[in-house]
């Protein structure tokens, strides 16, 4: 393995371990030429993917980039990170067991959303809303009625509905100008 710091082409494996999910074994590594330690994860790859996308364009697919964009829609959101981490690993799982070599962005995006949404309602419509490419509020509000749900016991909000104009009482009243009193000669 090259170093990342100095590109130096051997590297020792100073300690290795599975990882919290099992699903890859994590090393510790130490640069003999410039000291530089730095940590890697190896996994199990069942089959080289290819990624269709929208543009017909063909890409290898990134499990890195595919955390890059959960991590996105999950940010400053609280969601343990091992949850995060079982479900990339089940999605990528999914697609590489799938029997196909290559897979659709569609179909990448619509398992993203799927564990979106039984993770945090807050990142599945931040993801939506990017990947749907939402254009107007409405878009919004189409996607939470598919959330109902999780949503029966709110009031829906209407546009109609507006408070009463607030009516000025004693206190917020403007106070009368005093008269200056007259001076007695």
């Amino acid at each position: 393995m090259r170093c990342p710091f100095c590109g130096g082409p051997d590297t020792q494996v100073k300690d290795s371990r599975p990882s919290e999910d099992s699903a890859a074994i994590r090393r510790r590594r130490v640069c003999p030429d410039c000291g530089g330690r730095f940590t890697t994860f190896e996994r199990v790859q069942l089959r080289e993917l290819t990624v269709l996308k929208r543009s017909g364009k063909r890409v290898p697919f990134d499990r890195d980039k595919l955390q890059r964009s959960i991590d996105v829609a999950l940010r400053k959101r609280t969601v343990d990170p091992e949850r995060v981490e079982r479900l990339v690993s089940g999605i990528t799982r999914r697609l590489e067991s799938g029997g196909e070599g290559e897979v659709t962005s569609e179909a990448i995006g619509e398992a993203v959303m799927e564990g979106l949404k039984g993770l945090d309602d807050v990142a599945y419509v931040r993801f939506a809303s990017v990947y749907k490419n939402f254009r107007e509020a409405q878009d919004f509000q189409d996607l939470l009625g598919t959330l109902g749900g999780r949503l029966e016991g709110e009031a829906p909000v209407s546009e109609e509905v507006q408070p009463p104009p607030a009516q000025p009482d004693e206190e917020t009243a403007v106070p009368r100008r005093r008269r200056p009193a007259r001076k007695s000669a």
